[in-house]
């Protein structure tokens, strides 16, 4: 019997605060047309003063539950991805599952920057198809404006804060093929040679400082594009499927330019894929989940639909998720 972890609700939340391109133009040197031609970003979200990663996730968390009709009780496992925790230690993830009343499930965090979601729904998904859990929690949700250098136009203006949350429940049946509803297959990789591209310039261990986010964004930018386009392939291929099989593609969304040329890349469609970087800029591991649950609420993602999640982050690390909803 085939065991899968479905998706069975999703959630979101975007602090309230819109911060434009006009005004980040009247405090470092850079103008709205700028950043839209080199990102397509136009606005983000900052959280507010006080306002931490763990608000922020249990916002997502609640409305993923509340969609799918699970309680929090019910949940087994909770997976939270973030390169911006509230602390050093303990996990955030212990902080949302206190809030939600989940007392008593695993709780942890995974950190794989903004390949962090995959991270986590790839390690959900072993936990649920082995049979360890049977509810799942995977939540990404960062607040990347407490780590940025707001003087650094070539990154301050890149990313947002936000948070999104899918519900996974492990069902049984199927024909084991990719007609099957559910999580099909994960992709997972990474490469530490490549440290030093994106990175931040602190930690407890070393500086003892929090630091902030330093990027060589030009061959950030050169590396994304391949890998991300080997990590959709690499999906597709484990499933025996093209791309033209796929109903939707939820990229990491980072950059409009990067999004677009691994749509090429693959010969798929723009109007396949979800694209939320206008509005959200970067939100690292919680861009993924963000984007996804804006199109399941307005429609766009229904049963039955196949979706292919990809992401590259800092390290480097990148991965895919193939699912059926």
């Amino acid at each position: 019997m085939v065991r899968r972890a479905v998706i069975v609700g999703c959630g979101s939340y975007l602090p309230a605060r819109v911060v434009t391109n006009a005004e980040l133009a009247s405090t470092v040197d850079t103008s709205d047309e700028w950043i839209r031609e080199r990102s397509g970003i136009a606005e983000r979200r900052i959280a507010a003063d006080g306002e931490t990663t763990s608000d922020l996730a249990i916002a997502a968390a609640r409305a993923a539950l509340n969609g799918s009709g699970v309680e929090p009780a019910a949940l087994d496992l909770i997976v939270l991805a973030t390169a911006t925790p509230d602390n050093t230690f303990p996990a955030t993830a212990a902080k949302v599952q206190a809030a939600l009343g989940a007392a008593g499930c695993i709780a942890f965090d995974v950190q794989a920057v903004c390949t962090g979601f995959v991270y986590a729904l790839a390690t959900a998904n072993a936990f649920l198809s082995s049979g360890q859990a049977r509810t799942a929690l995977v939540i990404g949700a960062e607040t990347f404006s407490r780590i940025l250098d707001w003087r650094d136009r070539g990154t301050c203006v890149l990313f947002g804060d936000g948070a999104g949350a899918v519900v996974l429940r492990a069902e049984e049946g199927g024909r084991g093929d990719k007609s099957d509803r559910g999580i099909l297959s994960t992709h997972l990789h990474a490469d530490g040679r490549h440290y030093d591209l994106l990175y931040v310039d602190g930690g407890p261990s070393s500086t003892q400082t929090t630091g902030t986010l330093r990027m060589q964004g030009r061959e950030v930018f050169r590396h994304a594009v391949s890998k991300l386009s080997e990590a959709v392939e690499e999906a597709l291929a484990a499933n025996d499927m093209s791309a033209n099989e796929l109903d939707w593609l939820v990229p990491h969304q980072a950059n409009r330019r990067i999004i677009e040329g691994t749509a090429r890349k693959l010969n798929l469609p723009a109007e396949k894929v979800v694209v939320t970087v206008d509005r959200h800029a970067n939100t690292s591991a919680a861009s993924i989940p963000l984007a996804l649950d804006e199109a399941v609420r307005d429609g766009r993602i229904r049963p039955g639909h196949l979706v292919l999640m990809e992401g590259m982050g800092g390290g480097f690390t990148w991965g895919s998720v193939l699912a059926r909803f």
